[in-house]
């Protein structure tokens, strides 16, 4: 049942598990994910949290998996994100309240708070209030993010944030809007404004056979970032297919069904192209 215009949504707990859960339905009054408006962003809606990750940062990390994404990324392996529908609906109380228990220990290990999704800017409001409170708690902070809201994301905003990883997808803008559906521009212009300002960056490259791997893609995104200073490491990521059962229990028409995981030798080719071009790769 939807609940009625001007009623306050019931929140609901905040949930760890992680990112390889499927989790659909669980906010159906949510609004659409291209017409989030809460300016004031105390509430929101997360898909889940790990907490000892050391993929996603220096450090042992907490990770939280906001809800809504406007790509549509066809080697997605979360799209129980895209929608805030989806998720659960908890206020910024409730996260930083969960955060706080982990801080300590998260700060002895040198780690900190990243925000994933889904992408962190559809509900920017609500991130930002998150990425303060985690630096009120002496965390180092982070998030991930195609880039493609960056437009959004004011100098306020990533005051709040220590670290970008940054998905650049393809160098090539009909590749891009072929695998995302989206235009490539928003993402160059906001990796070129990070770099003007100095913002530690990764930058993370999904490699996918017969998608993103030819050599002049990659050698585009080589060319692109290889010159920003700020840009401290470029992570090549193989694609997998531990989100297809996604695609089919919720009932997506998933293309990529056939797709090889990227050999060792297509790996390492792509790791040679970028440090061949002058970054530090891994």
């Amino acid at each position: 049942m939807s609940t009625p215009r001007g009623a306050a949504r019931q929140t609901e707990e905040l949930k760890a598990g992680s990112r390889h859960d499927l989790r659909v339905g669980l906010s159906p009054d949510a609004p659409a994910d291209d017409d989030v408006k809460d300016e004031r962003g105390t509430f929101g809606y997360c898909h889940s949290y790990e907490t000892s990750s050391r993929y996603d940062g220096p450090g042992l990390r907490v990770v939280l998996f906001v809800s809504g994404c406007l790509l549509r990324c066809t080697y997605c392996h979360n799209p129980d994100t895209w929608h805030l529908k989806d998720g659960t609906h908890v206020s910024v109380d409730q996260v930083l309240r969960r955060l706080e228990g982990f801080a300590p220990s998260i700060n002895a290990l040198g780690g900190g708070l990243t925000v994933s999704g889904g992408e962190p800017m559809v509900q920017i409001a609500f991130t930002r209030l998150i990425l303060a409170g985690a630096r009120r708690m002496g965390l180092h902070t982070a998030i991930q993010t195609s880039g493609f809201l960056g437009d959004r994301a004011d100098d306020a905003f990533l005051s709040e944030v220590d670290l970008v990883l940054l998905d650049i997808k393809s160098s090539d803008p009909e590749t891009y809007r072929r695998v995302t559906g989206r235009d490539l521009a928003p993402t160059v212009r906001f990796a070129e404004r990070l770099a003007a300002m100095s913002k530690p960056v990764w930058v993370r490259f999904t490699l996918v056979p017969g998608e993103t791997d030819d050599p002049a893609n990659v050698e585009g995104i080589a060319r692109l970032v290889a010159p920003m200073k700020n840009v401290e490491w470029v992570e090549v990521q193989p694609f997998h297919q531990m989100g297809a059962f996604k695609w089919e229990a919720m009932g997506l028409p998933y293309k990529l069904a056939a797709t090889p995981p990227a050999s060792k030798e297509l790996v390492n080719r792509v790791i040679g192209q970028f440090r061949d071009a002058g970054c530090n790769v891994r």
